[in-house]
């Protein structure tokens, strides 16, 4: 792939940009860059949350005056957009359907790929826009035969594991001004500008939906199935109240109060057996049945629009995982991915993405694992 550089769109320049604005630091000082880059920038506030709009836990409305705020200040205009119908219809139901089945599906990949660069994206060219900006942490590079999806250059706050089920139409569009900056840098510019957000807590909550008790939110959607709790060797040591309701690798919330067999070691959720509604749990953060070699992974979804030729790359199985070495296998239905070393609650439903090097290609939804 012959390279351009890994901010600008090639052949014709922006000169309209539309920023995503969620009231947060990054979102904010995005604008306020490529504003000083003399762009025209435009704010666009997406609301895909309705639900519980006045509970504690939804922040809509504060951040709705945080946008105002830096808009006023940068001297933009800002709009407020409503996708809490496609947010529903394109993540949350599918999100409630993964968790249904026994698995743990991750809100913010499918969010990013339906919404913030799907939805958004129409409308902001709707509006005329020649591209979108987003604060993500990651990097576009243009190339003559295509654009290329990179890592931030801060590692630490690298978002491209989110964004890899994008496109070569949606990453064609898309600014990512902050890819080539530290967050602590950020947050340093955001305080000299004046930004009335700089020191604002960044959100971990759910995508669109806030931070709050996870359990409770999902049980007002999905129904409670109480079963056993059991031991690899079958011993049943407590009861749980939902399959859906837990993750491989959780160690809080099991209601395993103390050591069963004596020897101190934590309990962790290990399995999940929906046939016959069983939670195995296993003592020991380095338990064999929490220990995967290979995945198999389907739903792929590669940048370039191919997938990659089989053999040696890297991958990640969730979010902050340091890369790890693994050969990949293309396969009918998906790819699988044979690791150097054991991967640790390698968790149906969350994401396996393939790199090579800096740059992110792709990757699938995780099926199942094995030791």
């Amino acid at each position: 792939m012959t390279h351009l550089n890994s901010s600008a769109i090639p052949l014709s320049q922006p000169t309209k940009v539309v920023v995503g604005m969620s009231g947060g630091v990054d979102s904010s000082v995005t604008a306020w860059l490529l504003k000083q880059q003399g762009y025209e920038v435009i704010g666009l506030f997406m609301k895909n949350w309705e639900d519980d709009d006045n509970s504690e836990y939804c922040s809509s409305r504060q951040d709705w005056l945080d946008v105002v705020s830096v808009a006023d200040l940068i001297g933009i205009d800002v709009e407020a957009v409503n996708f809490a119908a496609e947010y529903r219809e394109r993540v949350f139901a599918e999100f409630l359907r993964e968790y249904a089945a026994g698995r743990t599906p991750n809100p913010d990949v499918l969010c990013n790929a339906e919404i913030k660069f799907k939805a958004f994206l129409d409308h902001a060219m709707a509006l005329g826009a020649d591209a979108i900006a987003t604060g993500h942490y990651a990097r576009a590079r243009h190339a003559l035969d295509g654009v290329q999806l990179l890592k931030a250059l801060d590692g630490s706050k690298d978002q491209s594991y989110f964004l890899h089920r994008l496109t070569q139409q949606q990453l064609a569009k898309v600014m990512f001004p902050l890819g080539e900056m530290t967050k602590t840098a950020v947050r340093q510019l955001a305080d000299q500008i004046g930004l009335p957000n700089a020191r604002k807590k960044d959100s971990t909550g759910i995508c669109f939906i806030g931070e709050r008790p996870f359990r409770e939110f999902l049980n007002r959607y999905l129904p409670s199935t109480p079963g056993p709790i059991q031991t690899p060797e079958g011993k049943t040591v407590g009861e749980h109240m939902g399959l859906a309701f837990f993750t491989l690798g959780q160690r809080k919330g099991i209601g395993l109060g103390g050591s069963q067999d004596g020897n101190g070691d934590a309990w962790y959720v290990a399995r999940k057996d929906m046939a016959t509604n069983t939670l195995y749990v296993a003592q020991g953060h380095e338990h064999p049945w929490l220990c995967s070699t290979q995945l198999h992974a389907m739903d792929t979804s590669w940048i370039s629009g191919n997938a990659p030729m089989p053999g040696p790359y890297a991958a990640k199985t969730r979010y902050r995982q340091v890369d790890a070495n693994c050969t990949l296998f293309n396969e009918d239905d998906g790819f699988s991915l044979q690791f150097k070393n054991a991967q640790w609650a390698v968790t149906p439903g969350q994401s396996a993405v393939v790199y090579q090097g800096d740059v992110c290609l792709g990757g699938g939804i995780i099926t199942s694992s094995a030791e």
